[in-house]
């Protein structure tokens, strides 16, 4: 159920520059609640891009409404004490924190503390671990912290997550920080949209491409058939169309709809972290968009990355990293200009959100340019059978889709493979993935971890990899996999349905694991499209394709036609949630119950 209220009348038509980069002041107007709804015009924006910092053990969360204003049009936002991001919470490990949310919305909310472990009965999913916080209600969130890190905070409840309500999590370690650090900034990314969210998921359902304003076009057509011949450009373009699929379509959200925002400021409010010359600054990136992929990088500096979904890693030197919806990772950079751009353009390269390194204010840098579109290739739809032939080139061959355009006479087994997409064993498709809900299937994923992914394998910078993920003190449980579960992230585009084994939420039953056992995880992605999924009460141990242990997540992305797995000792009893952290495919059903008895 949408929090906002009907649509205001329309406000003075604004540019395209001026929406995509928003308002230079943009940011939550002062009061909250009914206050504001009666003044919004008589008071003055007050800017967001830092949040209040909350330490101690007893902390008071209030939910309500706010009014903002991204773009030029005041919205109304769902906030926690008034503030976009919410609060940062700055706890430690070790301590029994007391969390008292107050809920003043005129519908349920809840909290989530994502990538924290902690009893089921406090994770905050509403019909899962509680039922949620009703209007005018308290509840008490109370658990002991096991972990350090960064993490974050966010409602659980219909769309309030992208309507404002999120925050950061820092986790001081009880022995005292490892990482040294001068300076310690939170870099909170995250996505708005002056629509109602209910309304952009029906566009959605009615046409799923609503806002993909990349399609290919006339010049592309003819820039194929000057390159590839016009016999081969034709067949390309009739392979997309009858599969009634585009080889631009990254992302379900745009510019065209979305405002990306930097610890709430737009690029135009340009948020600020100083630092000094010479100075080891610790960046601890948080994404927290309900629908973004984020491609990360400050120009003229590169970025140590030192931690991954709060654990330690093995540190690791690049110049950009791509991380989804519910992702963290922590950076070390060592500036010696005295300014440097904090640039994270969106994936499908419609827009950016961005933010300025400087030893004084007033101080900036230039302003990179997006990347150029790269379209999908034919391994990201046919795996490691596509990868063998194309590699993802910008403007590639289409993949396919193997029920419906599989070539005659095709011996997928015969088929020569791209060693750096190494094939994964025989492929299972469930029963259900033979539906309405599944509009294609891979027979032969890849399972390499050393992929950027698109947009990222040809720009000349050092992207980081899953590849290049090592935690530092190995895994949590030495034991090998005493079973194995297997499920297919499936979809219709057309139809705009997520699922798992083609089995929306509403069809599906419970994924059940036994208490204590050493379990392995598959997830095998028959869509074209990136899925950040995230398993809530426990760690998910990445192992690589030969089943050596790669890393520790609590979210991990799995990428078009890629098949990974994990590692997992359920040891907490309960039920949890399992889901794809973009927010509409979580609605559309790619989501699941798992019970631990």
């Amino acid at each position: 159920m949408s929090i906002l209220p009907p649509r205001m009348p329309a406000a003075p038509r604004v540019s395209r520059r001026r929406f995509v980069q928003g308002l230079a002041a943009a940011g939550v107007l002062a009061g909250v609640g009914q206050a504001a709804r009666a003044g919004v015009d008589a008071h003055p924006a007050t800017r967001t891009g830092t949040p209040p910092v909350l330490r101690g053990t007893e902390i008071d969360l209030v939910i309500g409404e706010s009014r903002v204003n991204f773009t030029g049009t005041p919205r109304i936002a769902t906030t926690i004490n008034g503030s976009i991001p919410a609060p940062t919470l700055h706890l430690r490990e070790g301590d029994t924190v007391t969390i008292r949310v107050t809920n003043r919305l005129r519908e349920a909310s809840s909290i989530h503390w994502h990538g924290i472990i902690l009893p089921y009965q406090m994770d905050g999913v509403p019909g899962i671990s509680f039922a949620g916080i009703a209007p005018g209600e308290t509840f008490t969130y109370r658990f002991r912290l096991e972990q350090s890190g960064t993490y974050w905070y966010h409602s659980h409840s219909g769309m309030q997550e992208l309507t404002g309500m999120y925050g950061a999590i820092i986790v001081e370690p009880r022995g005292g920080e490892t990482i040294r650090a001068d300076r310690d900034h939170v870099v909170l990314l995250s996505d708005w949209t002056d629509e109602d969210p209910m309304r952009v998921f029906a566009k959605l359902k009615g046409q799923s491409d609503y806002y993909n304003y990349r399609q290919p076009t006339a010049a592309d057509f003819l820039r194929d058939a000057a390159r590839d011949g016009l016999g081969a450009a034709m067949d390309k373009r009739r392979m997309w169309n009858a599969m009634r699929m585009s080889p631009t379509d990254l992302a379900d959200l745009s510019a065209a709809t979305l405002t990306y925002l930097m610890n709430g400021a737009t690029p135009a409010g340009n948020w600020r972290g100083a630092f000094r010359p010479g100075e080891r600054v610790r960046l601890r990136f948080i994404n927290g968009a309900g629908n973004s992929f984020y491609d990360v990088r400050i120009p003229g500096l590169p970025m140590t990355v030192v931690q991954s979904d709060g654990v330690n890693v093995e540190p690791v030197t690049v110049d950009e990293f791509r991380f989804g919806p519910g992702e963290t990772y922590d950076v070390i950079v060592t500036p010696k200009d005295d300014a440097y751009t904090v640039f994270a353009q969106a994936m499908d390269r419609s827009g950016h959100a961005r933010g300025t390194l400087a030893v004084a204010d007033g101080l900036s840098a230039p302003v990179p340019a997006l990347d150029p579109v790269e379209w999908l290739g034919m391994g990201d739809m046919m795996g490691a059978m596509g990868a063998m032939a194309h590699d993802g080139p910008a403007h590639g061959a289409p993949m396919m889709d193997h029920r419906q355009h599989a070539m005659p006479g095709m011996n997928h087994a015969a088929m020569p493979v791209n060693p750096l997409a190494r094939a994964s064993r025989t492929v299972r498709h469930a029963r259900s993935e033979y539906g309405p809900g599944t509009d294609m299937r891979v027979d032969m994923p890849r399972s390499n971890l050393d992929d950027p992914g698109v947009g990222l394998r040809h720009t000349g910078r050092r992207a980081l990899t899953l590849a290049d993920l090592a935690t530092i003190d190995g895994p949590m449980d030495p034991r090998g996999a005493e079973r194995e579960i297997e499920l297919h992230l499936t979809g219709n585009m057309a139809r705009y349905t997520w699922s798992f084994d083609g089995l929306e939420f509403g069809q599906s039953t419970p994924v059940h694991m036994r208490y204590g056992e050493r379990l392995r995880v598959i997830l095998h992605n028959d869509t074209m499209m990136t899925h950040p999924m995230h398993l809530h009460g426990m760690w998910s141990e990445l192992e690589t394709a030969d089943g050596q242990f790669q890393a520790r997540r609590h979210t991990l992305p799995v990428q078009p036609a890629q098949r990974i797995s994990f590692l997992v000792t359920p040891d907490a009893l309960g039920r949890w949630a399992w889901h794809c952290h973009l927010m509409f495919h979580m609605d559309a059903g790619m989501f699941r119950q798992v019970v631990v008895s």
